[in-house]
């Protein structure tokens, strides 16, 4: 028997035939082990992360809002139990400097049983309560401590900051008191009002008084969407897996019918997405025609601010005239590039017929996706849950906050039990010693920050792992399929399991090398997005300008990056090489065939994307049309939904998120191909002695030379 031997490789020139080889290398050894090695390492010291912040870590501290003292509200079994919602005293002060500091509005924060319900402020209830005591006990419960009666002076309350100066009609919205906007002959108005008394003397507008709700809104953490979202959920889940499970056969059939009738389905994705396109601008400017007689549909997004109820920004016309635009726009762009890419079309096709033969003798390949699916749903819940509990971590911390941000010992810890007899109460009038977060003077606490950044960027690595994993192992089953000479007798056996087992055994290392690039130039974009967030207002023009630069700058190396990285995936599969030899051998090979990339890479993935869209498109019309209750002659749907947006948006993204599983295979199948092509083409040159691997057809559409008979070896 004769020894298998691995193919020379001369930079930047093509491969030397080698007679034996008939696909992926068998003879390998581990790649990369130094990067194998610091990847178990990394997930060693992520798993200790995540006991240790599961020991110090409290969930509750998420699922409550914390009044200034660090208690929660809302708790079983404390005297803040029936005392669900947080009030701030003075929500004006949520404008100020500190709060891009603090990430705290520096004010007093209290837990109470409801909201506000009409404007009052402590001087008006003082001089009413004269006549009238229960002014006092409504007032009261907006207060730290009840007392009998209101005995403290106006300027006494101030300085010891027992109770806001003004109250005015809010409602709860993510267990906070927010005001209660609402619309009055064009105008935003809260309690029917415009202006109104803080309080203070001062007269202020509702356009303040929503700047300073909008700027609590942005240091509100990821919580807990609420219970209308949830009972939607409730009502609406076995529709939503319906709709997921017909997502997916709609993807299985669309895969099945592209092995025969490739070309006929790709106008079918054609047709199918400009009707649907078609279909939202028309009902888009039927709603917009609609609202045309109603008073209020005029106001902008911005006029309305924060709203509880999000159905109020679909009264407005500004909301379905950008939708309509947006569709628009979508449906020129899908026009324009069908009529520029006709030519290119027939290349597409042929590939994706050939892409169909390949899964069809693989069937195991659609099946994969499931597990990529598996296992990013570990990595995405284990970051979760590891980020809550460490944000969760310590003993309540509090800070001096200063409202007008020009206190010296602004930021300093302190103790709330006896700030006020402080030095730095006298120093800083006006000053509170408020909650801040959780933390703790142990090494552990100090570093809580710098540990939430490395299961960030732990995440990061493991799901660009677990993805280039899923295409290593594509590539190589498929890498298999096009180097049988005799398709399908000459497929080895398991095509995908041995695949996989490679890629496991042998280049973990390099799998893990290529998606630390990948994962550190994520984590950079991300630390950009992050500073252009917190300083978008106190930056200058030319920061701004500089900022967006190399956010666009790092968007196209992380796009290059994962190009080059899926196709020197393929290069191991199929020689076993190291990950930087891969991606230069990769690389070159591209150059040396950069006009037949241009046509392939780019037409195919407009076709596989028309079918994601397709797909998702289908479902979600059907899914609108049941959630709002269009059909019920045909099936009766759910009923009394709060938001039919939850649902439909989640069988939307879901059906889309689906397909793109299948269709995942189909783009990692063609490119492999395409990259076995380009080395069958440098060679073999398709004669008796050096026959081609690929279909003759294809190779007529994809290179122009004479094809010579394949000889088929007994």
């Amino acid at each position: 028997m004769a020894k298998k031997r691995k193919p020379p490789s001369i930079k930047g020139s093509p491969r030397t035939f080698d007679p034996d080889f008939k696909g992926p290398v068998a003879d390998r050894s581990c790649t990369d082990v130094l990067c194998c090695i610091i990847f178990i390492l990394f997930i060693i010291g992520y798993i200790l992360l995540g006991l240790m912040a599961w020991v110090h870590g409290d969930p509750r501290r998420v699922a409550y809002p914390t009044d200034s003292n660090g208690h929660f509200c809302g708790q079983k079994g404390t005297p803040n139990e029936n005392k669900t919602i947080l009030f701030y005293f003075n929500l004006f002060s949520c404008t100020s400097p500190s709060l891009l500091v603090n990430l705290q509005c520096p004010t007093t924060q209290i837990c109470v049983s409801k909201c506000p319900e009409k404007f009052l402020t402590y001087m008006e209830m003082h001089f009413m309560y004269r006549t009238r005591e229960n002014y006092w006990s409504y007032y009261s419960q907006f207060c730290k401590a009840a007392s009998a009666k209101p005995v403290k002076a106006f300027t006494q309350l101030l300085l010891d900051d027992d109770c806001p100066t003004a109250i005015f009609p809010s409602r709860p919205f993510l267990q906070r008191c927010f005001p209660d906007f609402s619309t009055k002959n064009g105008l935003l108005t809260i309690g029917n009002k415009t202006t109104f008394n803080d309080g203070s003397g001062k007269t202020r507008n509702v356009v303040e008084l929503r700047a300073a709700a909008n700027g609590v809104n942005k240091i509100l953490d990821a919580r807990a969407i609420g219970m209308k979202v949830f009972e939607d959920y409730a009502t609406t889940w076995y529709w939503i897996l319906i709709g997921l499970t017909i997502a997916m056969l709609l993807s299985w059939m669309f895969v099945i019918l592209l092995r025969v009738t490739a070309g006929f389905l790709f106008w079918v994705f054609i047709l199918g997405v400009i009707g649907i396109l078609a279909y939202g601008i028309w009902h888009c400017y039927q709603e917009y025609s609609k609202l045309q007689e109603k008073p209020n549909s005029h106001l902008s997004i911005y006029n309305i601010g924060i709203q509880t109820d999000i159905s109020m920004y679909f009264q407005l016309k500004q909301t379905w005239f950008t939708f309509m635009i947006i569709l628009a726009i979508l449906e020129v762009i899908v026009i324009v590039m069908l009529i520029f890419l006709r030519d290119r079309i027939r290349v597409s096709i042929a590939l994706l017929k050939e892409g169909s033969k390949a899964i069809g003798y693989i069937p195991s390949t659609l099946i994969y996706p499931v597990l990529t699916f598996i296992f990013l749903s570990i990595c995405i819940s284990y970051w979760a849950v590891t980020a809550v509990y460490l944000a969760t971590s310590g003993t309540p911390i509090y800070k001096v906050i200063a409202p007008e941000g020009q206190c010296e010992h602004e930021n300093k810890t302190c103790d709330p039990e006896i700030f006020n007899t402080t030095e730095i109460a006298k120093a800083c009038p006006g000053a509170h010693c408020n909650f801040a977060f959780y933390g703790g003077k142990s090494l552990y606490h100090q570093y809580i920050t710098t540990f939430q950044i490395v299961n960030l960027f732990i995440f990061l690595w493991l799901i660009n792992f677990v993805i280039a994993l899923g295409q290593c192992t594509l590539a190589g089953a498929f890498a298999s399929y096009y180097w049988a000479l005799k398709k399908p007798d000459d497929i080895p056996p398991h095509p995908l399991f041995t695949a996989f087992g490679r890629a496991i055994r042998y280049h973990t290392g390099s799998l893990a090398f290529g998606s630390l690039i990948l994962a550190t130039i994520q984590m950079v974009r991300l630390v950009l997005q992050y500073l252009d967030n917190r300083l978008k207002d106190a930056q200058s023009n030319i920061s701004r300008f500089l900022q967006c630069c190399l956010k666009c700058c790092f968007w196209c190396l992380e796009h290059v990056v994962k190009f080059l990285n899926r196709h020197a995936y393929v290069m191991i599969a199929i020689y076993g090489q190291n990950f930087c030899r891969s991606a230069r051998d990769a690389f070159n090979l591209l150059m040396r065939n950069v006009l037949k990339v241009a046509v392939m890479d780019r037409v195919t993935e407009f076709v596989l994307t028309l079918g994601k869209i397709l797909v998702a498109g289908c479902i979600g019309i059907l899914a609108f049309l049941l959630f709002t209750e269009r059909i019920p002659m045909i099936v009766e749907g759910p009923t009394s939904l709060n938001y039919y947006w939850v649902p439909l948006l989640t069988v939307i993204i879901g059906s889309y998120l689906i397909a793109h599983g299948f269709f995942s295979v189909y783009a990692m199948c063609i490119d492999t191909i395409f990259i076995c092509f380009c080395e069958d083409l440098e060679r073999n040159d398709g004669s008796a002695e050096k026959p081609y691997f690929i279909a003759p057809t294809l190779h007529g559409i994809l290179n122009k030379k004479q094809l010579v008979p394949q000889k088929q070896k007994e």
